[in-house]
Order: C-alpha cells, then sequence, then structure tokens
C-alpha cells in the first residue's frame, strides 16, 4: 500500500499550482475586473482573492470526493489494492508525459493539457460579467469545474494517497494541498494590487513560459507515477 508522507503531496501540489489553466483564469478575472474600474485597484485584492477562495473551497470539496471514491475502490477491490495503486501511478505517468508533449510539440494530437478549446468562449463570456467580490465567487466555483479536465490529474494521484488514513485525517492534508495550489493565484493577486507587476505582464510571462510550466508539471507527475508503479513509494 502506498505510503503518505509530506513530500509526496506537497510536490503533487507543486506541481498542480504551476500548471497554466488555473493562472490563465485568474488573469481573465483580473482583466475583466481592471477594464471595468481602471482606477479602482483595491478592486482587484477583493476580487482575486474571492476568486481563489471560492476555487480553494471547490477544491477541497473535490478532493474529499476524490478520497471517498478510493476508499471505496480499495474496499471494493481489497485483494488488489496494490496493483490499484500500481495503476494509479500509470495513470500519472501517463498524465505526465501528455504535460512533457506539450512541452515539446505543443498541441500535438489536436490537444493541449489545459482548459478544452470548446468551453473557452463560455468560459471567457462568463468571466467579462465580473464586477464584484461577489460576482467573483461565484464565477471562480463556476469554472473550477472547467479547470478540472486539466488540473484534476495530480489530484487524483494525491487523493489515492490519502485514501489510506482515516477520513477526517485527510481534511489536513486536503487543505495543505490546496494552500499550495492558490498560493501563485495569491501571489499574483497581491503583485497587481501592490503595483508589482500588471495583469499584462503576468499573463505575458504565462503565455511565453507555458511550454516550461507543462514541462515541470509533467516531470513531476510522471516522476511520481513512475515511483508509485514500481514500489518506489510502498
Amino acid at each position: 500500500m502506498a505510503e503518505l508522507t509530506v513530500p509526496y503531496i506537497l510536490t503533487l501540489a507543486a506541481a498542480d499550482a504551476v500548471n497554466p489553466c488555473a493562472l490563465a483564469v485568474l488573469t481573465l478575472v483580473l482583466v475583466a475586473i481592471l477594464t471595468k474600474y481602471p482606477k479602482e485597484r483595491h478592486k482587484v485584492l477583493t476580487v482575486g482573492l474571492s476568486f481563489t477562495l471560492a476555487v480553494f473551497i471547490l477544491y477541497y470539496i473535490y478532493g474529499l470526493l476524490i478520497i471517498n471514491l478510493f476508499k471505496a475502490a480499495v474496499e471494493f477491490m481489497s485483494s488488489y489494492s496494490d496493483w490499484l495503486y500500481k495503476g494509479l501511478g500509470v495513470v500519472a505517468m501517463l498524465l505526465g508525459a501528455l504535460n512533457i508533449k506539450d512541452y515539446w510539440s505543443y498541441g500535438a494530437g489536436g490537444f493541449v493539457m489545459e482548459v478544452p478549446k470548446k468551453w473557452r468562449p463560455s468560459m471567457k463570456k462568463l468571466i467579462s460579467g465580473v464586477s464584484s467580490a461577489r460576482g467573483a465567487f461565484a464565477i471562480g466555483a463556476f469554472v473550477s469545474v472547467f479547470l478540472l479536465p486539466c488540473t484534476v490529474g495530480p489530484y487524483i494521484v494525491a487523493g489515492g494517497l490519502l485514501s489510506t488514513i482515516e477520513f477526517l485525517a485527510t481534511m489536513p492534508w486536503l487543505f495543505l494541498y490546496n494552500v499550495i495550489f492558490i498560493l501563485p493565484m495569491i501571489g499574483i493577486t497581491l503583485a497587481v494590487y501592490a503595483g508589482f507587476t500588471t495583469v499584462d505582464r503576468a499573463s505575458g510571462w504565462r503565455e511565453k513560459n507555458i511550454r516550461r510550466l507543462h514541462l515541470v508539471a509533467g516531470a513531476i507527475m510522471f516522476l511520481i507515477g513512475l515511483a508509485l508503479a514500481v514500489g518506489w513509494i510502498a
């Protein structure tokens, strides 16, 4: 059975945190609010943090659901639990390889490990309507569903590891994971609010480094998956 340790959870959370999806959505939210209120910088702070809080809460809930699903699977397949975790490792390796693919050949195969292109127009339309902290919270909660396809990989692996301990004991671990996950969002919000950078610069940095972000996230996922698959995490 997989062993739960702080480094594994922190590493998976870090892989999730550098995923370009969540950063892209946050910058869209900040662009929307600054377009409407160019001289009211305090709105950047309240809107950015409200959006981030919503993502944190919804992802926490998703984490609890993932853990319960794994617990049910392990109970149903108790004789094959070791194989279940090895299979989880293979899945993590595949997801890591797909992210690495987007470093070497961005969009190869007709897809990228980001928000699906057909969802993006609807998501942007929703985000463009943000005008308050309350609206940002609602949008953050809603678009967290859009973010799942490109951010859930590390979370599934973490959920599998967390499913090996008592359910109540998983809650502080999930809290830690999601704090790490939202740190870049908090950092961008505070940097724009304090005037250290602009939304355009933050968005430009993301676009310039998007392939590197995929490489970092993919390499972490692949190595964690390899460790699970071959039994180094055991």
